[in-house]
């Protein structure tokens, strides 16, 4: 493949690396990273050597890496230049592509929260359920809709409630998925592929260890191997109040949290739209999650073993 100027995106993205680490390197001054002026300084930005130096890689590999040579560069090459850059998530995202690297976020700093806008689109979605999720189910932020189809206990160690969690430590009669059988699998397999990039990290290590030991089902699972991407799925809920909705789940990406995802439910059939209505009358008349307050209070103190 070549551009419209005969040349491979390979050719054009070493120009543009060139100019954007010699761009970053003029703005760092040596004061910056506490080194001495020193004299006949030329340019009021960092020396290719001291960019070197403080990466910890050699005068002619950074040279190189700076002109666009057709050079491999590792990841942890690529942080240690971005930091001695200072540069920002965005840049070194913008750095890495240029670099032609596959990217990966600080994966340990995982989101634990979302913001006031992302809150209000989700409960502007209501009657229709909105759930904002990370990768590993973590529940970072619900609208009312949500929280009546499902229960939310704490998993133990994260402080925060977790999907996978309520559903693996409940009775299997309490569990508000119909097809408990056919749906745990696909949502474990969905998150051994994205374990795949958090391999070690202590957060995923201690979550998996924590549930295997508390559910052998999700233990036995976990074994399997299966991997899966998110997608969209029709699930079919159980309510007490309103019996059976069958709902599909869209997954929509969240700017600024790479590994979040909100995911709405939308009925899938008529009787499940009038269900959802029901559920919302309900709710409005009563001021709680309709059928789920006191289960979601007990659970969440005493988790199922």
């Amino acid at each position: 493949m070549t551009t419209a100027r005969g040349q491979t995106p390979t050719q054009r993205r070493r120009p543009e690396l060139a100019a954007f680490l010699r761009g970053r390197r003029a703005r760092v001054t040596p004061a910056d990273v506490g080194m001495a002026p020193g004299l006949r300084r030329r340019t009021p930005g960092l020396r290719r050597e001291e960019v070197a130096q403080l990466s910890g890689v050699g005068v002619t590999w950074y040279t190189w890496l700076e002109q666009g040579r057709p050079i491999n560069a590792s990841p942890q090459v690529l942080d240690a230049v971005a930091r001695t850059l200072r540069l920002d998530q965005p840049e070194r995202e913008h750095l890495y592509h240029l670099a032609e690297v596959p990217y990966a976020p600080d994966r340990e700093a995982s989101a634990e929260a979302v913001g006031p806008e992302i809150q209000g689109i989700i409960d502007a979605m209501d009657p229709r359920p909105a759930v904002v999720y990370n990768t590993r189910y973590d529940i970072l932020a619900t609208n009312p809709a949500y929280r009546d189809l499902f229960l939310l206990p704490q998993a133990p160690g994260t402080g925060v409630p977790n999907a996978l969690w309520s559903l693996f430590t409940v009775p299997a009669d309490d569990c508000p998925l119909v097809f408990r059988d056919s749906e745990l699998p696909v949502m474990v397999a969905t998150l051994r592929s994205a374990y795949g990039r958090h391999v070690g990290e202590p957060a995923w290590e201690g979550f998996v260890s924590r549930l295997s030991a508390a559910s052998p089902h999700f233990a036995r699972l976990w074994e399997s191997g299966d991997v899966i991407p998110p997608g969209p799925r029709v699930k079919t809920f159980r309510h007490r109040a309103i019996g059976e909705l069958r709902m599909t789940s869209v997954s929509l990406s969240v700017n600024g949290m790479p590994e979040c995802r909100i995911v709405v439910y939308t009925p899938d059939d008529e009787e499940s739209s009038r269900h959802t209505a029901e559920l919302h009358r309900l709710r409005k008349a009563t001021g709680t999650a309709a059928g789920t307050a006191a289960e979601m209070s007990a659970t969440a103190e005493n988790p199922a073993p």
